[in-house]
């Protein structure tokens, strides 16, 4: 099954293994369970540390087993596909390797009050879905009470119907929905932290910094890399390092590089920024900012840090329409990604809102999967390139409607049967079928935690002049969240170095009294 590049790599990949693994298999008279047990019997053929068991049980499930102890993470189905990467790094992460939470994370999922059991539902062709699993299994390897079952649904489909599921990743706690669609591992930890409650945690040591980063993304990155090329003590403060990049499939516009994918470059800016004595804490959210001479950060968790520049680099985030029916329906019919729950709804009815590139590239792509997809624009033309649009209008299931104000989502109780629209020139209300709504209208900046604290504009971004500066002395602001025009990655990176060096100019003009004097 799995090819001699892949099996070549694994070895590298587990030659440091240091303890031993067994996979404990129940697949007995499943039609799949031949197609498990190769994939499993190869993975396992790539070190000694590693070894399959079939036990003779029903089901179509496996567990792994270390030095003896069965760990609490359960695979339903065959993890292929996008997956393959959560067979491999559940090993990996049981043996204390790879990308791991640092301590501060630790305490906060060691403080979860258990007994914890989650069930993931997944497609295998979700991008999204990989990086929930993978957090909750990190979890469930931390807290000493906490379960975690994946199902990849291919195989489980009447479960699914059951269950009402109408996208994915879906996190279910029993018959309850916790989670649908694309999260990093601090928000599911602050769902779990609301479901479940937590103990009180040690506050620990107030960290000091000359610049603290509040994002991860390319401005965040370059900011902090910046900085500290030029030797202030910096540290990157993010829910994600990567940001929105991790959503993005292909970028064909950073120049030099002619293709590449967001989980990619997002890797990429880790592995940079871990060339520079920069302090990354991960998985945070920054909850309140106190100004002063020396900017105080209290984090979720109530970890303190110090900082004598800060640069605020938190992007931006898809806009919602905010209409009645929207959010209750997330992962119940309303989607954000049609690369993880198109397949969801083949040969349905779907109804795409948003006439920009990215919407005319959604309903370009759903079309293929689709029965029919109606594409909702509130203005009289699309915005997208001429090329799509003209891809667009060349598919016979596919119906472009101008000039139309999504009003409502339409439900039936447990999914979505529709959306409810105003014609803005006849005004008309039409009712559209649809078993899923695409919602493509935007970004919209994450700069809500900052409104008290620098000037915003009337759309939410935060005011810059031509340095990255804010209204507030050793303050600034660099990427998708400020005022500086095309929201491009490219744009963001050179954003953040000019917000590294005006943060170090400062330093040296003696406007900001840096922490090592």
């Amino acid at each position: 099954m799995l090819d001699q590049a892949t099996l070549n790599q694994l070895k590298t990949v587990y030659a440091e293994l240091a303890s031993s693994y067994r996979l404990l298999v129940s697949a007995k008279g499943h039609v799949a369970g031949a197609e498990l047990l190769e994939m499993l019997n190869d993975v396992a053929s790539t070190s000694n540390k590693i070894s399959v068991v079939e036990q003779d049980a029903e089901g179509f499930l496996f567990q792994i087993e270390r030095d003896g102890d069965v760990l609490p993470i359960i695979i339903r189905g065959v993890p292929g596909g996008h997956e393959f990467t959560t067979l491999i790094l559940a090993i990996l992460n049981a043996d204390g390797k790879g990308k791991q939470p640092d301590e501060g994370i630790q305490n906060r999922i060691k403080a979860l009050k258990g007994p914890i059991q989650l069930t993931t539902y997944v497609s295998t062709s979700c991008v999204n879905c990989p990086d929930v699993v993978q957090a909750l299994n990190q979890m469930a390897l931390i807290h000493d009470d906490f379960q975690h079952e994946m199902v990849e649904g291919t195989h489980f489909q009447s479960e699914i119907s059951e269950r009402k599921i109408q996208g994915v990743p879906s996190v279910m706690v029993g018959d309850t929905l916790l989670h649908a669609g694309k999260a990093d591992l601090s928000e599911l930890l602050d769902k779990l932290e609301a479901h479940y409650g937590a103990g009180e945690m040690q506050s620990g040591e107030i960290k000091e910094y000359d610049v603290a980063v509040i994002g991860g993304g390319p401005a965040g990155a370059s900011a902090a890399i910046y900085a500290a090329r030029k030797g202030l003590k910096t540290a990157i403060i993010a829910e994600r390092i990567g940001g929105q990049v991790n959503e993005t499939k292909g970028i064909e516009n950073l120049i030099s590089i002619p293709y590449t994918e967001g989980p990619h470059l997002a890797n990429s800016l880790f592995e940079h920024i871990k060339e520079y004595p920069i302090e990354i804490l991960e998985h945070r959210r920054v909850e309140s900012i106190e100004d002063g001479d020396r900017k105080t950060l209290h984090m979720k968790g109530g970890e303190i840090v110090t900082t004598g520049a800060l640069i605020l680099a938190t992007g931006a985030k898809w806009r919602q329409l905010g209409i009645p029916g929207e959010k209750e329906n997330i992962g119940r019919g309303v989607a954000f990604c049609p690369h993880c729950d198109g397949p969801f709804y083949k040969d349905k009815p779907v109804v795409v809102v948003g006439g920009g590139n990215s919407g005319v590239e959604a309903a370009i792509d759903l079309a293929g999967i689709c029965s029919e997809v109606t594409l909702l624009e509130f203005s009289d033309q699309l915005k997208a390139d001429d090329v799509l649009v003209e891809k667009l209008q060349s598919l016979e299931n596919a119906t472009i409607k101008l000039n139309m104000a999504a009003a409502k989502v339409l439900d039936n109780g447990s999914k979505v049967i529709g959306i409810e629209a105003n014609d803005r020139i006849d005004d008309v209300k039409e009712t559209l079928n649809a078993d899923g709504i695409f919602v493509q209208i935007g970004l919209v900046p994450n700069s809500a935690p900052f409104a008290e604290l620098v000037e915003l504009n009337r759309m939410g971004e935060i005011v810059v002049d031509g340095h990255c500066r804010t209204d507030k002395t050793g303050i600034y602001a660099a990427g998708d969240l400020t005022t500086v025009p095309y929201k491009q990655i490219i744009i963001a990176m050179g954003e953040g170095a000019k917000a590294g060096l005006s943060a170090f100019e400062d330093f040296a003009r003696g406007n900001i009294v840096p922490l090592t004097k």
